[in-house]
């Protein structure tokens, strides 16, 4: 497993994985057929990311690249030391610890940017992501109610954080 920073000549893949999470997952943010991103606007989304801000990291398997993550760092002074992030992974991918590597892999980048706080969204009912998120040091803040309208019902999201150093 290759984990790294995606760039432009990586935004084919991402678009196809992110539209392949949106149809095999119910615990992503968009629904199949939702996603409006062309090539143009995922090659434009990944032109000019300042690294101090923002980016995406992808782990690719020796065929394709089957998980991301992305992370943003809060643009206002008070809110610089902190970075929320989003990380999907294909079901034929999960538990195999690409979840850890890609959470470490933020974990340098926060580090290298002086970034001490990582937070996070997570479905209550998304066990295996919260057992992960738990096992690498993130805890729940709080729970954020009726937050999606997944199938006709209101899903509840939990606030979960992780503080890199005090």
């Amino acid at each position: 497993m290759e984990i790294k920073k995606l760039s432009v000549s990586d935004s084919s893949d991402l678009l196809n994985l992110l539209l392949k999470l949106d149809t095999e997952t119910k615990f992503m943010m968009l629904e199949p057929g939702e996603r409006s991103a062309s090539l143009e606007d995922m090659q434009n989304r990944l032109t000019d990311i300042d690294e101090s801000k923002s980016g995406f990291l992808g782990a690719y398997d020796s065929e394709s690249l089957v998980g991301y993550t992305c992370f943003w760092r809060g643009e206002a002074n008070r809110i610089r030391h902190s970075a929320y992030i989003v990380m999907g992974i294909l079901s034929s991918h999960t538990g195999q610890g690409i979840g850890k590597l890609l959470i470490n892999e933020i974990e340098n980048w926060a580090k290298k940017y002086s970034v001490t706080r990582l937070e996070l969204t997570v479905m209550v009912h998304n066990t295996n992501a919260i057992k992960l998120y738990g096992k690498m040091g993130f805890e729940k803040e709080g729970v954020k109610k009726n937050s999606l309208f997944i199938d006709g019902n209101y899903v509840d999201e939990y606030y979960m954080g992780k503080i890199l150093c005090e």
